[in-house]
């Protein structure tokens, strides 16, 4: 059987379709506390998924907003906050639960190293959330997602 020549080769490379990322874009940022090799997964992942939860720059924006809701150094107790347009992904990062959810998505789809990495930086995170925030005692009647000990836990009092 004849040999085929680099050149042919190269050309039927071409007829496949183009190449899963060119070099004229460039190369994605990466997520803050994340490896390159992670944040890479979670960006393919981020471009792949058609959830709400799930849009290009989701994760860096839910890392980021669950650390500034747990910043303000103190014991007091944190209140999460309802979001005013919660049907737009958005406005919905205004509640901290929704940053919180759009991580559980992101560590149900990853990949098992991807998935222990990120989960190594929230899981901090969550502790903190659990310490300083205030158990919902009403949190067993709503209907919405109340399966996640995030959203069981007391939302601003001033909304009520």
């Amino acid at each position: 059987m004849p040999r085929n020549r680099p050149r042919a080769l190269r050309a039927e490379g071409t007829t496949r379709g183009p190449s899963p990322r060119s070099r004229d874009c460039a190369p994605p940022s990466r997520i803050h506390g994340l490896s390159t090799r992670t944040s890479l997964a979670v960006h393919r992942l981020e471009e792949r998924c058609d959830s709400f939860y799930l849009h290009p720059g989701a994760t860096d924006r839910a890392l980021r907003r669950y650390r500034t809701f747990l910043h303000p150094p103190g014991r007091r107790p944190l209140y999460p906050q309802e979001s005013m347009c919660p049907s737009c992904p958005g406005c919905a990062f205004d509640d901290v639960r929704h940053a919180r959810d759009v991580l559980d998505a992101v560590l149900e789809r990853l990949p098992p190293r991807p998935r222990t990495e990120l989960a190594r930086l929230v899981r901090p995170l969550d502790v903190a959330l659990h310490r300083r925030t205030l158990p919902d005692p009403f949190a067993h009647r709503r209907p919405w997602r109340a399966e996640y000990w995030w959203h069981r836990r007391l939302g601003d009092p001033a909304r009520g």
